[in-house]
């Protein structure tokens, strides 16, 4: 009878039907999981989506002033003067387009990139923007000037409408009667919100951050006055600027630039083959010998801190028309190799990049992963660099001795780590095609699955910097292999030689001054064959080799399933997109339709592996540091004994019956490709 009441239970506790899948509707995805769509650490961030709002609307040329108001009570109102939000009935929905805007996760006038769009240049597209800050607010306020027509709406409680769309003709009391309070503006929006300091760790705004964040929108928009006033204190600063960049950069480096500052822009025109027209840059450039670079960037006005494809295309820029300088005037010594890094290591810059459609990684916008944007960027600053430092030869010279200073420091410091070896290192497995760099922070070592797709590998590769391994069929499972047996399977062995560190377990203390390669990148195809042979080799690492894993030298590349080739559409000539899944796919396809291209038009090609792929493809897609998507393999705070068991249950000999009992409890969880 005891055996039955538990049984009973167990299949209570573990019911899975219908009624177990719960729809979140409206906000509420917000509200569960806060972190999914904004910075958590404090407010800055949702105020910061009503910010470049008010950006946008200046971008597009329809405002000339952005005022933040911090006020007493503790909340904080963001006003512009711009076309104001559209405040009519939604032709399709049937709802306010006010209330749309700040109560729908995909609601916007940003979507509309084609022809006469409402924003031609924006700050992305991944559709949340205010109404993630009405659904992390306890209330938010908003007012819309447009047409000779006054709108007010009320929200509070994470985006409940409480006090319901009014309009009035500007000039007029409000229909009870009431007066409102100052003078009526001719155009523009207001938005007053009142931050939920439960969905933050601090309900405390950093005003070093926001005064930086309104000064560099001022900067990045000459002409444009962006001012912030405290309620309390009456104090008020206003930021305007006449010309932009450079004079941002000279104040703001603490130390003399080695030569003069570059400064450019380039866009493209409407006959550009590749870009649409107003897809650009615009940058300031500083060269110093000592202390720390300032570096920022920004993708059509919004902040990326931790950049991306648009640094991508400017360090491009940078290198290429340097080491064209160098080689044009013979002054490379013989035996050293210039490498990106040694051009853009002593380098300050403000970047301003425009682009059409940006991709951003995550919700908070905080790096460019459009890859179109390394060629855009990168397409303008090489030409314009080259020019200049052709009619600055003495400048030139300065730029070109301090790379070359810094590839040389590079070069020695490889040396000395190869030295450290002695004459009794492994001799390298014969099908390990190695980089020409000695330098570890910046050689890969590239586990790949398969001959045909090692070919393409090493055709594909960066030669200085890009080692390739291939590896023949599965790998073997080494969960319970002994240390002193490894050896005995000739792909381990190899694998072992090539990184150049010794099998040891958790609580060893293994040289890892032999370390060959800062990272060693684990490259499978993209189905389920691939996976397995992901968790072969991770097992192999995590069981034989964790203090490669813990000193962060292990990463899994994760190359595309899909390739969809788009025709022209509005603006942007016919391009090709990658996706990793089905949802990317879906994503991708998605936003074709809402261009106004029907999924028929797109061809979506499946690849069956990576043999399947061109040099150049797999270049663009998994090997380029500029492009790829590369997973850093962390521990993170593991409990090794509780790991441990899990992975025994998952890859151990004996553990059929446990593996078993596992699926059958959560197999429903695991999407899969068949």
């Amino acid at each position: 009878m005891a055996k039955t009441t538990a049984s009973a239970d167990v299949a209570s506790a573990t019911a899975y039907a219908e009624g177990s899948i719960r729809v979140l509707k409206g906000l509420e995805p917000v509200k569960q999981r806060p972190g999914m769509y904004t910075r958590t650490d404090n407010p800055l961030h949702i105020l910061q989506e009503v910010l470049d709002n008010a950006a946008d609307e200046a971008l597009a040329g329809h405002g000339k002033k952005i005022k933040v108001t911090l006020h007493a009570d503790g909340s904080v109102s963001v006003e512009d003067d711009g076309r104001g939000i559209p405040h009519g009935i939604h032709p399709e929905e049937g709802a306010p387009v006010l209330e749309l805007v700040f109560t729908r996760l995909h609601a916007g006038g940003k979507f509309d990139k084609g022809s006469g769009g409402a924003y031609s240049f924006s700050g992305g597209l991944h559709g949340v923007g205010v109404s993630v800050t009405n659904a992390l607010a306890t209330r938010l306020d908003v007012t819309s000037y447009r047409d000779g027509q006054v709108a007010e709406l009320g929200f509070a409680n994470g985006g409940d409408v409480v006090r319901p769309l009014r309009t009035r003709p500007q000039g007029q009391p409000w229909p009870d009667g009431t007066v409102p309070d100052g003078k009526d503006r001719k155009q523009g929006t207001t938005v007053r919100v009142w931050p939920d300091a439960r969905y933050f760790e601090s309900a405390t705004l950093p005003l070093g951050e926001l005064t930086h964040l309104l000064r560099s929108k001022a900067v990045l928009m000459p002409g444009v006055s962006v001012s912030l006033v405290h309620e309390a204190s009456r104090d008020t600063q206003t930021w305007q600027y006449k010309a932009g960049l450079r004079d941002y950069l000279q104040q703001t480096l603490r130390t003399e630039p080695l030569i003069p500052l570059f400064e450019g822009a380039g866009y493209a025109d409407a006959g550009h083959d590749s870009f649409a027209e107003g897809e650009g840059a615009a940058w300031a450039v500083a060269f110093t010998d000592e202390g720390a670079p300032l570096r920022e960037s920004y993708v059509n006005l919004i902040p990326t801190p931790s950049g991306g494809t648009h640094d991508s295309g400017l360090r491009d820029g940078l290198f290429q028309a340097v080491k064209s300088f160098i080689e044009l005037h013979a002054l490379l010594p013989k035996g050293v190799k210039l490498m990106p890094e040694d051009v853009f290591a002593r380098a300050s810059y403000v970047l301003s990049a425009k682009v059409l459609d940006p991709q951003f990684q995550g919700q908070i916008k905080e790096r460019l992963n459009s890859r179109d944007a390394v060629r855009l960027v990168s397409g303008f600053v090489r030409p314009a660099l080259e020019l200049w430092l052709n009619q600055h030869v003495d400048y030139g010279k300065k730029l070109a001795e301090l790379a070359i200073k810094a590839a040389q420091t590079r070069q020695r410091a490889g040396q000395k780590v190869e030295k450290k070896k002695g004459s009794g290192v492994a001799v390298l497995p014969g099908k390990l095609t190695d980089c020409e760099s000695r330098d570890i922070a910046h050689n890969e070592l590239f586990l790949v699955e398969g001959d045909s797709a090692g070919g393409s590998a090493k055709m594909g590769r960066n030669k200085e910097t890009q080692a390739i391994l291939p590896l023949r069929g599965k790998v073997l499972n080494t969960w319970e292999v002994e240390r002193d047996r490894l050896f005995a399977n000739n792909e381990i062995h190899d694998i072992a030689v090539a990184v150049g560190v010794d099998p040891h377990g958790p609580h060893d203390t293994p040289d890892l001054s032999g370390v060959r390669y800062g990272k060693v990148c684990i490259l499978s195809d993209a189905d389920v064959d691939g996976s397995h042979i992901q968790v072969l080799l991770l097992t192999l690492f995590f069981r034989h080799f964790p203090k490669l894993i813990e000193a962060g030298h292990v990463y899994v590349a994760r190359p595309p399933l899909f390739r969809v080739d788009m025709p022209a559409r509005g603006k942007k000539p016919a391009s090709k997109a990658y996706a990793l899944d089905e949802g990317e796919l879906t994503a991708i396809l998605d936003k074709c339709a809402k261009e106004g291209v029907p999924r028929e038009k797109c061809q979506i090609s499946r690849f069956k592996g990576l043999g399947e792929m061109n040099a150049e493809q797999l270049w663009d897609t998994t090997l380029n540091p500029d492009t790829r998507r590369l997973l850093p393999v962390q521990l993170g705070n593991i409990d090794f004994a509780a790991t441990e068991a899990i992975i025994t249950q998952l890859m151990g000999k004996g553990e059929a019956a446990a593996r078993r009992e596992l699926m059958e409890l959560h197999g429903d969880a695991v999407e899969i490709d068949v």
